[in-house]
């Protein structure tokens, strides 16, 4: 396995999110990671309309996410914020019912080169997810992976990351979600 880095998305590594984005058409029908965010309540976007909304997004300070390195080249990330910064999470209806407080982050989003899945990708970029929110001050972190229940998943189904995934990082199940999906939870202490 190579030595895998971690760095924060931002106006510095811009260009290799966009080029591990870019190689995969746009990440899930051209979505480019921009769903959870306010801003694609603009629904009907181009890819390149969610590619600007990123870049804008990231260059104002308003889009997070751990991006994992293979030297240059990203091979992966976490995306993560504060509830502001990602307001939109499926299965909200049932989520706001038996919300007891907001977190101060959320994990919402994974993805992984599709030359480097289950490689251990993925526990990598949410490792460094929870160090950049450490070093930000810490907080609850909350997240909604999938309960696969043992069964194997195709990875490209998996945004989320799954319930194991959290466990072996020390998050507790507090809730369901949705049909398949879990609400976890952490508290990360500032670093």
């Amino acid at each position: 396995m190579s030595s895998y880095t971690v760095k924060p998305l931002g106006p510095e590594t811009w260009e290799a999110f966009a080029a591990l984005a870019g190689r995969h058409n746009g990440v899930w029908n051209g979505c480019w990671c921009t769903w959870f965010h306010p801003a694609c309540a603009e629904r009907g976007q181009s890819t390149e309309g969610n590619r600007a909304i990123k870049e804008r997004l990231v260059n104002e300070g308003r889009a997070h996410a751990a991006l994992v390195f293979d030297g240059d080249l990203a091979v992966g990330w976490c995306e993560y914020g504060p509830p502001e910064e990602l307001p939109n999470i499926y299965h909200r209806k049932e989520y706001d019912a038996g919300l007891d407080r907001l977190p101060d982050y959320r994990l919402t989003c994974f993805f992984v080169d599709r030359n480097y899945r289950r490689q251990g990708v993925a526990a990598i970029a949410l490792r460094g997810a929870l160090d950049l929110i450490a070093q930000a001050g810490g907080g609850l972190v909350e997240a909604y992976p999938q309960d696969t229940q043992g069964k194997r998943i195709s990875a490209s189904f998996l945004y989320n990351g799954t319930r194991t995934l959290f466990e072996q990082a020390g998050f507790t199940y507090t809730r369901p979600k949705g049909k398949n999906h879990t609400v976890m939870r952490k508290t990360v202490t500032a670093a």
